[in-house]
């Protein structure tokens, strides 16, 4: 009777819906009812609280405390994963007053709220923060971040200006480091403030007296990392507006990734630590002796293909018929010239013969037109021998006593006019 009971009351469970408000008849299970609590809570999202650590507690890498209200009993849970803890200041610890960032965090398993925390900073930061923003989204707009103005390093600097504080582990690292990779480094040491209200002023003086020296060709400014507010100063803005004036390429090595100071953005180049600008500005004399015996080797192997590859050319060329025998040009021709010869030969004795035929015509056409072919057929020219010499053509042209020239084939003669014959003569 008793299974039968729970069976029906199984049966009336399953047969109920969560699609409408949770009643006596009709109640949501507690999967479901847990489900719509962490969904109405994760829609919340973040939000940034104010309060005091009373418990701090460190496991396994994870933080988990409680953070209590300044002026209220009022207390919530938090919990900071590892991830998140690497990237909070590392002097936190119970009694501090702090900003935090949190979301509200419901576990389903155990019915427990929690607060995920993803930031954790002192109080005062916030004012900080907020005027870092400004001033970050000012120059931003001003140019003063873009990649295009940035100027590239020298490959060998002559002399690294290098500011630091004195006696300084991020004075020791760049000076070692620099020396190690290229022993005959020159440096120039301006000592200043890394944190405090000194820092702008005397970091400001220091570029431009670093820069304003001609045999400074690189500029470091270079600290070993610290917390927010200690970084405060390299985001001065007259620090900034230096470090953008400076006509020296200049390397910012602070040396802190979360909340890096806003010289970062402005520098040419941006180290991860003093080491590491070390590196980036000096280079390392051994790597660049063996990259220049790999160039030599390189240059040699290229020349020595380049003549191995002139000198198969020449060989082929050499080997060529035009080269090897200078005569086959006029052995393969020979015929041809003969013929040529022999064609040439022929052509002008017809054409010398053409000529002699048309040169004896025309010469016995000439002596058949000739005066003295008329001469030689025993003709006469009579002229007037006065000196005039006009041909006498008509007895009228040389009257009586007229002294005549007549000329023969062979010869001339004397003569006088006896006038004109009579008629019987004429006829």
């Amino acid at each position: 009777m008793a299974d039968q009971r729970s069976a029906d009351r199984a049966g009336a469970v399953a047969e109920r819906t969560v699609d409408g408000p949770p009643t006596f008849e009709n109640p949501w299970p507690v999967a479901h009812f847990s489900g719509r609590i962490k969904a109405y809570i994760d829609r919340l999202g973040t939000a940034w609280v104010e309060g005091e650590i009373t418990q701090w507690g460190v496991s396994g890498g994870n933080v988990y405390g409680k953070l209590k209200d300044t002026t209220e009993d009022v207390t919530i849970g938090f919990n900071i994963w590892s991830s998140v803890r690497a990237k909070i200041p590392a002097d936190l610890k119970q009694g501090d007053r702090v900003l935090t960032l949190v979301k509200p965090n419901y576990w389903l398993k155990g019915g427990t709220l929690t607060m995920q925390v993803f930031e954790m900073r002192h109080v005062g930061l916030g004012d900080m923060l907020e005027r870092l923003e400004r001033l970050r989204r000012q120059l931003a707009s001003e140019g003063l971040f873009d990649a295009a103005r940035k100027k590239p390093l020298p490959f060998l600097p002559g002399r690294i200006g290098l500011i630091t504080g004195k006696d300084s582990d991020a004075e020791k690292d760049v000076l070692r480091n620099a020396q190690l990779r290229w022993p005959s480094v020159s440096f120039r040491v301006v000592h200043t403030a890394v944190q405090g209200d000194r820092v702008p002023r005397e970091v400001v003086a220091a570029l431009a007296a670093l820069d304003d020296d001609p045999e400074v060709d690189v500029i470091i400014v270079a600290r070993g990392g610290g917390d927010f507010q200690n970084l405060m100063g390299f985001s001065d803005e007259s620090v900034l507006r230096a470090a953008a004036a400076c006509r020296t390429p200049l390397v910012s090595a602070i040396g802190h990734e979360a909340d890096r100071p806003l010289l970062d953005e402005v520098a040419d180049l941006r180290a991860s630590t003093p080491t590491d600008a070390a590196k980036r500005v000096v280079p390392d004399v051994s790597e660049e002796l063996n990259k220049v015996e790999q160039a030599r080797a390189r240059l040699s192997l290229r020349v020595t293909a380049f003549v191995r590859h002139e000198i198969d050319r020449i060989e082929q060329v050499r080997s060529r018929p035009v080269l090897s025998n200078t005569t086959w040009i006029v052995d393969t021709r020979a015929e041809d010239l003969t013929r040529y010869v022999s064609r040439g030969v022929e052509l002008m004795s017809r054409v010398l013969e053409r000529a002699g035929t048309t040169t004896s015509e025309l010469s016995a056409r000439l002596r058949a037109l000739s005066p003295q072919s008329t001469l030689d057929r025993g003709y006469a020219i009579v002229q007037q021998g006065a000196g005039s010499g006009h041909i006498v053509r008509r007895p009228v042209d040389a009257p009586q006593g007229t002294e005549l020239t007549v000329t023969l084939a062979s010869g001339a003669l004397k003569a006088r006019s006896e006038g004109e014959l009579s008629s019987s003569h004429n006829r």
